[in-house]
């Protein structure tokens, strides 16, 4: 199709935007493919909003100052696919429902719960065990701070943390991925 052809609403309308597709439909989703980077369906979604354009504004098909249309194809496809772009860029990233489905969802009775579950089994611990215990994974103190509260050397602290992380992981086997 020329610059010279009309576009009219009705059924020429139609025959002259077929003829449009076919003339500039391959070079048309070919740029297009590139700019989405290989994503053949958003590429024919931009292709045929761009014919959609050129059906909406016949005026700009008719100029004379130019033997051809698909420069300005090219141009208003170029401009959809960066408002396109920009568009997704602006939203946040999209999840899947596998996603949604894995996610742990935590609310306050769930984490109410899960506290007074180690708190009871925190309980079930040696009383040596329960301080190391409390001093550094409850208090935040280091092996070292942990060692001089104690009385007792750092390597001991280690071994006694390891094992009552690991007697806890027995006790509460529904929060072993925590514990690590």
């Amino acid at each position: 199709m020329t610059a010279g052809s009309t576009l009219t609403h009705g059924t020429t309308a139609e025959h002259e935007l077929a003829a449009l597709q076919r003339e500039h439909g391959r070079p048309l989703f070919a740029l297009l493919l590139r700019l989405c980077d290989g994503d053949r369906q958003r590429a024919e979604d931009l292709a045929q909003e761009t014919l959609v354009r050129a059906w909406q504004h016949p005026e700009a098909l008719r100029a004379d100052d130019f033997d051809s249309v698909r420069p300005w194809l090219m141009t208003v496809a170029r401009r959809l696919a960066i408002d396109a772009r920009r568009a997704r860029q602006a939203r946040p990233a999209e999840v899947g429902d596998a996603v949604l489905e894995n996610a742990r969802v935590s609310d306050h009775a769930e984490r109410a719960a899960a506290m007074l579950d180690v708190r009871e089994a925190v309980k079930t611990l040696t009383p040596q065990h329960r301080e190391v215990l409390v001093l550094v994974y409850f208090q935040g103190a280091s092996v070292a701070e942990a060692a001089a509260a104690l009385g007792i050397p750092p390597g001991t602290v280690k071994s006694r943390a390891y094992y009552a992380l690991r007697a806890l992981r027995r006790v509460l086997p529904g929060y072993a991925a925590d514990l690590r």
